[in-house]
């Protein structure tokens, strides 16, 4: 695997001159996210920079019956809040989403590792707080699928529980910093109407997808994650993507067991785009991963705006295969669910 840099010194992420101070890969984020400072268009067009820079929080939680999703999002030119819930046995789902125009009433924190996100609306509320050793997630929502939907969620998550950590360069003056935290004992519940389903942190995992930068007007990314629990008790969640920037110095592939970081390199995911729903395959440089992934659902969400159009096809499925640790060892999984997504955005 060629060498990948490993962040470990840190600082603010932009020089005054808007210049990525470090480029690579960490365990935890080392650097303050100093949007401020940003510096990619001329002088005389900066108050326009605001649009395009991109902020989002993205909550879930598996366990083996349900995946339940909630993001606050400021794109910029809008913001959007979302919710949704995956049945595995009936291979259904419902979404709600909004909306907003210049993400008037969007609050999101400057750094991951503290502070509020807030969307407070008439008919919905998000807010996702940072306590310490917890990350907390509240939605009310109405008229999801027609009912009320509420959560109240606590997500375990020790200061030792490290991360997928990465600060890439895209083109000459654009970047993304992104932080991507897996398998987080979750507690709480969430209720549609009057159906309640409590959350055991035995088998229900959180994850968090933190993203801020800049991005090319035209974008594309496959994503891949999952979090569970091996046949021995211990916590796994995987993360492959790729599809955006230079990873040359870093890329976000990890496996994350126990809440320790297994760095990976570049990796190979083979699927048929024309039928996502056919079996995905997914390799590395190195020989440490061959995992196969079959879904079982299609989740679809489009955002066809003036100034902005995005598609996203997120499957939901299971993980089966072999994966090696930094020191050797082979981990074998089986039915691991999780979801693989392709992304395309003009943004």
């Amino acid at each position: 695997m060629p060498e990948q840099n490993e962040i470990t010194q840190p600082g603010p992420l932009l020089s005054p001159h808007g210049q990525l101070t470090q480029i690579g890969w960490a365990r935890r984020p080392l650097l303050d996210c100093n949007l401020e400072n940003a510096r990619f268009y001329p002088f005389y067009l900066r108050p326009l920079q605001r649009f395009r820079i991109k902020k989002w929080d993205y909550y879930g939680v598996t366990t083996p019956e349900v995946f339940f999703s909630a993001t606050i999002a400021d794109l910029g030119y809008a913001g959007t809040v979302f919710v949704y819930l995956i049945d595995f046995a009936s291979k259904t789902y419902h979404e709600a989403s909004k909306t907003i125009p210049f993400a008037q009433g969007v609050r999101l924190p400057r750094n991951s590792v503290d502070g509020e996100s807030i969307y407070a609306g008439k008919k919905q509320k998000l807010r996702f707080w940072t306590e310490p050793a917890k990350r907390r997630v509240q939605v009310a929502w109405m008229n999801f699928a027609g009912k009320t939907l509420e959560a109240d969620i606590t997500l375990s998550h020790p200061p030792d529980h490290e991360s997928t950590v990465i600060v890439i360069p895209i083109g000459n003056k654009r970047f993304y910093y992104n932080r991507k935290i897996n398998a987080m004992p979750a507690s709480g519940y969430l209720k549609i109407g009057f159906h309640r389903i409590d959350l055991d942190p035995k088998t229900a995992l959180g994850n968090l997808d933190w993203g801020r930068g800049v991005w090319e007007y035209d974008s594309f990314w496959v994503w891949a994650s999952a979090s569970g629990r091996l046949a021995d008790g211990r916590t796994v969640g995987l993360n492959f993507g790729y599809g955006f920037g230079d990873n040359r110095a870093a890329t976000e592939n990890t496996l994350l067991l126990d809440g320790r970081i297994h760095k990976l390199g570049q990796m190979d995911i083979r699927y048929n785009p024309r039928h996502l729903m056919s079996s995905w395959w997914m390799t590395d440089e190195d020989g440490r991963v061959n995992l196969h992934f079959h879904p079982i659902l299609e989740r679809v969400a489009r955002t066809p705006l003036v100034v902005i159009d995005s598609e996203v096809h997120q499957l939901f499925g299971r993980y089966h295969g072999q994966i090696i640790s930094d020191e050797g060892e082979q981990i074998s999984i089986e039915g691991l669910i999780g979801w693989a997504e392709e992304h395309r955005a003009r943004w």
